[in-house]
């Protein structure tokens, strides 16, 4: 049977952080555990599942192929018959789901190394800069590794001390049933050590407030809900892990003219009476420069034109969009005695018997609904 999309497994979008992807998996693992379900089947094998698509989507690399190639880019038969691989594994799994909920996650023969957390910022553009692309600087409060102590967090000059709980090991071993399940030691928070001697400038964190600027690129073509990631700058980690990453969060401002519509640009031109009469040719804008746009004779309101090439290249590829512009006939307003005079002429010598020539739809309309009323007379 064809495996299922591990993102699908999950519960989770293509574009999801790591700690949102986390907290799918425990939820579903917490769920379907074994353990949980001692005489229900199909809840072991939605509990294998969710391991082997966790496994493949929370590690960076083998997402990256999974992404490209699907179930033929990555290779699963480290795990074992069945998915599992062996009494290790399960004991690995209880340390990532039930470990968090005393307070950490699992470790394997020393202190657990805590990447820092991701972070958003939400980034609005204009529509010009969302099509062609733009360099842009963004200011970002973070926490950095302070430089005071080296991200340590001790005192210069000192260095922290083992913890007495755990003896440095970042965890301890707690009994559960049949079961011997590691958790994140209570005292140091699974970093092995503790400070005597704090930082007088961080206080003993390790990390302080500081806002950074930061150069990003936007490629051309985005558009809102869109995330751009710059890798290493989220929040810095407690004890010496990695960085988080930063996601900027696309918003493109309401535009003037324009609305966009996937790769299409739709605008709306207002034309007078007589240019959509007797046509005529307008000057419209676009987002590379004027063009001239002709306007056929016995134009009507909402008649929509195609200007070819003149939308959105996508930036996930593709061809370029259009403009579609919607001229919008203008009823005349504040006329003079003189100009309505003229109307009124205008209007004469277009009705009665030139009705149905001038004005098809009308005179058809009207026809029906003399029909109509016929109809309910007999």
């Amino acid at each position: 049977m064809a495996k299922r999309d591990y993102y699908e497994v999950l519960g989770v979008e293509r574009g999801v952080t790591k700690a949102d992807l986390k907290k799918a998996y425990r939820r579903l693992a917490m769920k379907y555990h074994p353990d949980r379900n001692p005489d229900d089947e199909s809840a072991a094998e939605k509990f294998k599942e969710a391991k082997e698509a966790y496994e493949v989507i929370g590690d960076d690399q083998k997402r990256a192929a999974y992404d490209q190639f699907g179930h033929a880019g990555v290779d699963n038969s480290a795990a074992g018959p069945g998915g599992f691989g062996g009494a290790a594994d399960i004991n690995d799994i209880f340390g990532d789901v039930f470990g968090d909920i005393f307070g950490g996650g699992r470790g394997r023969g020393g202190p657990r190394v805590h990447r820092g957390d991701d972070l958003q910022y939400n980034l609005e553009i204009s529509l010009e800069d969302a099509v062609a692309g733009v360099e842009t600087k963004i200011k970002v409060p973070n926490l950095v590794a302070c430089d005071a102590c080296d991200g340590s967090g001790s005192k210069r000059g000192t260095t922290p001390s083992n913890c007495p709980t755990c003896h440095g090991a970042g965890q301890v071993r707690m009994n559960q049933g049949f079961f011997s399940v590691q958790q994140t030691c209570p005292a140091c928070r699974g970093r092995g050590k503790v400070i005597t001697d704090p930082c007088p400038r961080c206080r003993g964190q390790g990390r302080k407030q500081k806002e950074k600027t930061l150069s990003v690129k936007i490629p051309a073509g985005v558009d809102t809900g869109d995330k751009i990631r710059l890798s290493g700058e989220g929040e810095a980690s407690e004890n010496g892990g990695p960085a988080g990453d930063l996601y900027v969060a696309i918003h493109v401002k309401q535009h003037d003219i324009f609305e966009r519509d996937g790769a299409q640009l739709l605008c709306t031109v207002p034309i007078n009476f007589a240019t959509a009469t007797i046509g005529g040719e307008l000057e419209v804008p676009t987002l590379d420069g004027r063009v001239k746009l002709k306007i056929p004779a016995g134009t009507q309101s909402e008649k929509t034109f195609r200007l070819r090439g003149k939308g959105v290249k996508p930036v996930r590829g593709g061809p370029t969009g259009d403009l579609m512009c919607k001229v919008r006939v203008e009823t005349p307003i504040n006329l003079s005695s003189q100009q309505k005079e003229l109307l009124m002429e205008f209007h004469d010598s277009i009705g009665g018997d030139n009705a149905a020539k001038h004005s098809p739809q009308a005179h058809n309309w009207l026809g029906g609904v003399k029909r109509f009323f016929d109809s309910i007379r007999s």
